[in-house]
């Protein structure tokens, strides 16, 4: 995956991972479920600078959190397709939303979080890490993705 490419769902917005991500979420959590009408999102999280967009351009909208901690998505202005957010206020780390790639499987999660309020009927792979809440960076990412990590919050 040298670099893959996805958009909303009119086409209007159109971007392109520069690089891999530095790693895959499969989350669970309330406001994940709540904000994309499913039992999950499937986040790949990649510096923002490495998210090029080719055409259109995105609306920034604030939606709240159980956490109270700021959450910006970024959304087509006509088909208001979210695209990829920012938690917590965090600009140079964004969430691509998996689906909007125009091969979500080149993507597999490689983790799931916040699985205290999975849906009953979803079921995970076995071989997939998961954990009830979050879980720590360092003993999951490979190390390259922590160097990129650290290189954009010191």
């Amino acid at each position: 995956m040298a670099t893959d490419e996805g958009g909303c769902a009119c086409g209007r917005v159109r971007y392109r991972l520069r690089s891999k991500p530095m790693f895959v979420h499969c989350c669970h959590c309330r406001d994940c479920q709540r904000q994309t009408g499913s039992a999950f999102v499937l986040n790949a999280l990649i510096e923002t600078e490495r998210v090029e967009i080719l055409s259109g351009e995105t609306d920034a909208v604030s939606v709240p959190t159980d956490s109270g901690l700021p959450h910006i998505i970024h959304r087509c202005p006509t088909c208001e397709t979210a695209i990829w957010s920012h938690y917590g206020g965090n600009q140079p780390l964004a969430f691509v939303r998996v689906g909007t790639l125009d091969e979500p499987s080149a993507l597999p999660p490689d983790v799931h979080i916040y699985t205290r309020t999975k849906l009953p009927w979803v079921a995970l792979p076995a071989e997939v890490p998961a954990f009830e809440a979050y879980y720590q960076s360092r003993n999951l990412w490979p190390p390259e993705s922590l160097a990129r990590r650290k290189a954009i919050f010191g």
